[in-house]
């Protein structure tokens, strides 16, 4: 099988895997990104830009867009999946016969499966052969992907269990504006990455009620230790929450106007219903499935969550925000 040291597959044109290629296309890189229907394929080749999630970045000569998995895939050194958590598991398996041997896996997706709580890495394992199931990095920070794509500076993470890949996609991936840094925990940096979606929602919340920024801060330090606690059960370094997978991403996640899963809290805060939000906007918001997986792994690992269950009884159960924020503040009182 021949392999292009020099070329990329991005599989899903979301915002966040539209901006990976950009910025890799316009490191001079063959970049060819995959997409779902030849209709999207046709608009966003003559369209030069993705107008729908990541508009007015205009592509570079180096990407092309296509549904030919083999075009895209079969040839490519490092693949790049970049879809949401939803769709993960049925992605791969679309994908899987048209993989190079030889292909570094990417998994660029910060989410859970929500009907098993597993981390996407997990789902390479099981859908994927030996030994391209063993060939996978995961890259995780405080990257919102419009700030990336303007290029503004911004740092991330990549992990895996073989420096050798984890060095040769950080290579790949990094740009003069996009630093990235390796690391061998893949359970602390997928799981710091899913989780704190979650606290980025409360976070939400805390905006939308107009509750300040003692409440917010604390909000957040504590939802914080819940996410370390069960990722250290998990087996994850807790280190890595405290690096850029971890408190990176959450500062960013729960401040930006630009961060989904806040601005979900924020409108739920303000009184309205989970379906008006999320049928009003275009991207996903991970944090949703995440509380559901979340629950999953604390039962699992019999771990208290009491954060993300109030998260998980707003979203599902309809339980009022101002309400939630009592019973939080009536907690039996405990030692930090």
């Amino acid at each position: 099988m021949k392999t292009n040291l020099n070329r990329i597959g991005v599989v899903g044109t979301t915002s966040w895997g539209t901006t990976l290629a950009i910025i890799m296309a316009r490191k001079g890189l063959s970049v060819t990104l995959l997409a779902r229907s030849q209709e999207e394929a046709d608009r966003l080749n003559l369209d030069r830009e993705n107008k729908k999630l990541l508009p007015g970045f205009h592509f570079p000569k180096h990407l092309v867009v296509t549904t030919n998995a083999n075009e895209a895939l079969l040839e490519s050194h490092f693949t790049v999946i970049a879809v949401p958590s939803k769709t993960f598991r049925s992605n791969l398996q679309g994908i899987k016969i048209n993989l190079n041997p030889s292909t570094v896996i990417i998994s660029a997706t910060k989410g859970l499966e929500s009907d098993s709580g597993l981390r996407m890495s997990e789902i390479i394992e099981q859908e994927l052969s030996p030994p391209l199931n063993s060939r996978v990095c995961v890259l995780s920070g405080p990257n919102l992907s419009t700030e990336i794509a303007d290029g503004v500076p911004a740092l991330t993470v990549l992990a895996s269990n073989d420096t050798a890949l984890s060095i040769a996609a950080q290579s790949a991936l990094m740009t003069h504006t996009f630093r990235i840094y390796t690391t061998s925990d893949v359970i602390g940096v997928e799981l710091a990455g899913a989780l704190k979606n979650i606290v980025a929602i409360g976070a939400g919340i805390c905006d939308g009620l107009g509750y300040g920024n003692n409440a917010k801060a604390a909000f957040v330090t504590r939802g914080l230790a819940e996410i370390t606690k069960v990722g250290i059960h998990a087996g994850a370094d807790p280190m890595t929450f405290a690096g850029l997978a971890g408190l990176g991403d959450l500062m960013a996640t729960s401040s930006s106007s630009l961060s989904r899963n806040r601005y979900l809290g924020e409108e739920l805060g303000r009184g309205k219903t989970v379906e008006e939000i999320r049928e009003s906007m275009h991207n996903v918001t991970e944090g949703v499935d995440s509380t559901v997986a979340a629950l999953i792994m604390a039962d699992k690992y019999n771990v208290d969550m009491p954060i993300t269950k109030t998260v998980y009884r707003i979203l599902f159960e309809g339980l009022d925000p101002s309400t939630a924020a009592k019973e939080l503040l009536a907690r039996t009182p405990q030692p930090e």
